[in-house]
């Protein structure tokens, strides 16, 4: 039923097409950014691993400033548009004049501000429709599934490609494609600022009011407690090929085997997802996704040469399913009226999230014994995220 509450609205058929394709456009350069820095444009690691760090920052001040800035003036159309184009500028270059300067520029500053158009588009859905709870829950979880639905299916085509001989510079190619389309849709059927259906009316706060709002201590302590939550995942995507690489049994085709099955149990379990909503708390269910997604991470390093590490995807999948949907609606009611703002918390998120993890991957190196005590590390960080935020979103009883 919700699937076709999402095709017959047309502009949440807009965002579910947008984040297919955005999916298709991160599946296509993320997951070879590296080879192609190094590797192919002869860029050193320290180079690469700045470009990084400039990549994250860039990241997450694109969509605070324009998640701001769209609640600040409520004009979403012209801002989305704008960031759809520089994705498009950025693989474009990457396709026509590839080089370690246009590298820098396209993964360094271009695309990491289109990043920023995730948070946009779940922000329009929060202003097309008015529903709450679980029905909200049920509308964002299918949207966000298309996102996993089309990152898995290009992840198996490249992985075929490659393996017919395709050079890995032509992920630009398809990244190109799916930027222009994406760019092309969202200039034909985004809604026009100011004859929306529905109310979009300005904010009124200056920079400063906004982001003292998002300090609020309310407000910044789930952040921390989410982007704990959320540092399992991360951990999780440095540990996989490092964990499979140290098996004297495993290689890297297991590896991509493994990260494409998780991927794979996520898409239906969002769609499942809608079931669980109606019937407990979000942050039940996040505790819950928690407790299944890091029995996962630290029983992957311990079962990696046994048939049960195959097992594992299905917990991962079905708790991660809780950990990546669940928190767009949490924001959105948390920051309420400010739809801008709550998108770009996932953002933030992101950032609270790669930190945590690399203090637990840097803890763990400290303590020793091996990926497994690494594992178990951001096994505990996240379980205790999870566990505080339940104890701070727990129901209160009233005072008569």
């Amino acid at each position: 039923m919700t699937s076709l509450s999402v095709l017959r609205d047309p502009t949440l058929r807009l965002i579910a097409w947008a984040l297919l394709l955005l999916g298709a456009l991160n599946a296509s350069v993320y997951p070879y950014q590296s080879l192609v820095g190094i590797e192919r444009l002869g860029l050193s690691e320290t180079t690469f691993a700045l470009i990084l760090a400039l990549a994250s920052a860039v990241s997450v001040l694109a969509s605070v400033l324009l998640g701001i800035l769209t609640d600040q003036r409520a004009n979403r159309r012209r801002i989305a548009l704008l960031t759809a184009a520089s994705g498009t500028t950025g693989v474009g270059l990457m396709l026509l004049a590839p080089s370690p300067l246009t590298f820098a520029l396209c993964h360094g500053l271009l695309f990491p501000v289109a990043t920023s158009l995730y948070g946009q588009l779940f922000a329009l859905a929060r202003l097309a429709r008015s529903d709450d709870g679980a029905a909200r829950d049920a509308i964002l979880a299918t949207l966000r599934s298309a996102m996993s639905l089309s990152f898995l299916a290009m992840l198996i085509f490249w992985t075929f490609a490659f393996g017919w001989g395709l050079d890995v510079m032509a992920v630009y190619l398809s990244a190109t494609l799916a930027a222009v389309i994406l760019s092309a849709m969202l200039h034909l059927h985004w809604p026009r600022d100011g004859q929306t259906a529905w109310e979009d009316r300005p904010s009124g706060l200056n920079f400063r009011r906004a982001f003292a709002e998002i300090a609020e201590g309310r407000i910044l302590i789930r952040l921390l407690l989410l982007g704990a939550i959320a540092s399992a995942g991360n951990l999780y995507m440095i540990l996989t090929a490092l964990v499979f690489e140290a098996s004297p049994t495993r290689d890297a085709g297991d590896a991509a085997l493994y990260i494409g099955l998780v991927a794979g149990w996520e898409v239906p379990f969002m769609l499942l997802l809608p079931l669980l909503t109606r019937r407990f708390r979000r942050a039940t269910l996040m505790a819950a996704g928690t407790a299944l997604y890091v029995t996962h991470l630290a029983l992957m390093p311990v079962l990696t040469e046994s048939a049960w590490l195959w097992v594992l995807t299905l917990l991962a999948g079905l708790g991660g399913t809780a950990i990546l949907t669940l928190p767009i609606a949490y924001y959105q009611d948390l920051l309420d009226g400010r739809p801008g703002a709550a998108g770009a918390m996932i953002a933030l998120q992101r950032l609270a999230a790669e930190l945590l993890a690399a203090a637990a991957f840097a803890l763990g190196a400290v303590i020793g014994g091996g990926y497994a005590v690494t594992a178990l590390m951001g096994a505990g960080i996240a379980l205790l995220g999870a566990i505080a935020l339940l104890w701070i979103d727990r129901p209160r009883q009233s005072v008569s």
